[in-house]
């Protein structure tokens, strides 16, 4: 973060996401007379800084999962997301999608987008590709969220960047310069808390859908519990989808649950890995 911000250091050729110069040998040295000269503003960031990544990738690997479900339901679709951070992959229909398999692009996605984001395909299938489904309410509840038209939180979203991962933060940076017109309606607090009240605000014409990518790695066990007595209780009011991609059963997975009535209907569409850089479609 002090890097990006401009703290002049030679530790910056060690962090490929701040300078395109790059320096080998043991970084470590470096890094502690860095922590010495600006011992100061580290102790301050420790302090009130908080691990909020928005990874945009992601939407390739949910917007499928949204196409299945306006296969199913009506829209327009009511989208709540879980921890959004920024807010980048609430605006998933706005992008474009290249899915690559065997040599063969399989494109998908909003036409005309500002950014188009890749995956590639392994395994036998393709996934469900289209326009996007009409979008209704579109809210995010983040307990910790980040408002990127103010620089200094711009900044932190960038520097949540891994330093080894300039193709990240190029992504990154396009999202935000797609999304600069966007101002997204994120909700904070908690989301076990927030989210009946929000789901209470939409309209009755439509589909609910909450979705959610690597949160529940943040969430108790008696945490989980709720959230999944939550979708249930709600589904017994109207039928409500959740589009999970989260850490399952040793791999990552995007699972879409269906509950209504009380019942609920659980699926794995696709195996991925966590920053969609490669997607098994299985459903």
């Amino acid at each position: 973060y002090l890097l990006l911000r401009g703290a002049d250091h030679p530790l910056a050729a060690h962090y490929r996401t701040v300078t395109q110069a790059s320096v080998s040998g043991d970084p470590f040295p470096v890094f502690c007379d860095f922590c010495r000269a600006y011992w100061t503003e580290l102790v301050a960031l420790i302090r009130t800084g908080v691990t909020s990544t928005n990874e945009v990738a992601r939407c390739a690997l949910l917007y499928p999962g949204f196409l299945k479900i306006a296969g199913e339901a009506a829209e327009p679709l009511h989208i709540v997301e879980l921890g959004p951070s920024a807010g980048l992959n609430l605006f998933w229909d706005a992008y474009a999608y290249r899915y690559l398999k065997d040599g063969a692009t399989h494109d998908s996605g909003a036409p005309n987008a500002r950014l188009t984001l890749q995956t590639q395909l392994t395994g036998a299938k393709v996934p469900p590709l289209g326009t996007p489904p009409r979008i209704g309410q579109r809210v995010g509840i983040e307990r910790n969220p980040i408002d990127v038209t103010q620089p200094e939180q711009r900044d932190w979203l960038r520097a949540l960047v891994w330093p080894d991962h300039p193709h990240r933060m190029a992504r990154l940076e396009a999202a935000l310069e797609a999304n600069k017109n966007f101002h997204p309606d994120i909700r904070a607090g908690d989301a076990l808390s927030l989210l009946p009240d929000v789901l209470s605000e939409a309209p009755q014409e439509g589909t609910l859908c909450v979705y959610h990518s690597l949160l529940l790695l943040q969430l108790s066990t008696q945490e989980r519990a709720t959230l999944d007595d939550l979708v249930t209780l709600i589904g017994r009011r109207r039928p409500i989808y959740r589009l999970s991609m989260e850490w399952d059963d040793g791999a990552y997975s995007l699972v879409l649950v269906r509950s209504e009535d009380g019942a609920t209907d659980s699926r794995v569409l696709a195996s991925c890995d966590s920053h969609a850089s490669t997607m098994e479609w299985r459903a």
